[in-house]
């Protein structure tokens, strides 16, 4: 998968994140591409885990979703990882 693709999913997967978890995230474009990135990583690596699933699909729907569902994960653990730490999100 072209480099640019990859960061084009991460970018749509940390806005759609972001729209989907409560509450206010100070997060920049950068921030919002790292956590989408990120998110495509986990989310592949949680469809590889599933009957049938292969480490590193190619680009496909079921790819998108599960790099969305990753960035909300990883979105969820940096929210209480900062609330645990005393600073407010």
């Amino acid at each position: 998968m072209s480099i640019i693709i990859f960061l084009i999913v991460g970018i749509i997967a940390g806005f759609i994140a972001r729209a989907v978890v409560p509450g206010r995230q100070n997060m920049g474009i950068v921030a919002t591409l790292i956590l989408g990135v990120v998110g495509s990583f986990v989310g592949g690596l949680i469809l590889s885990f599933l009957p049938g699933g292969q480490p590193f699909p190619s680009f496909n729907p079921a790819g998108l979703i599960g790099s969305i569902i990753g960035a909300i994960v990883v979105l969820l653990i940096y929210i209480a990882v900062r609330r645990r730490s005393g600073r407010t999100v």
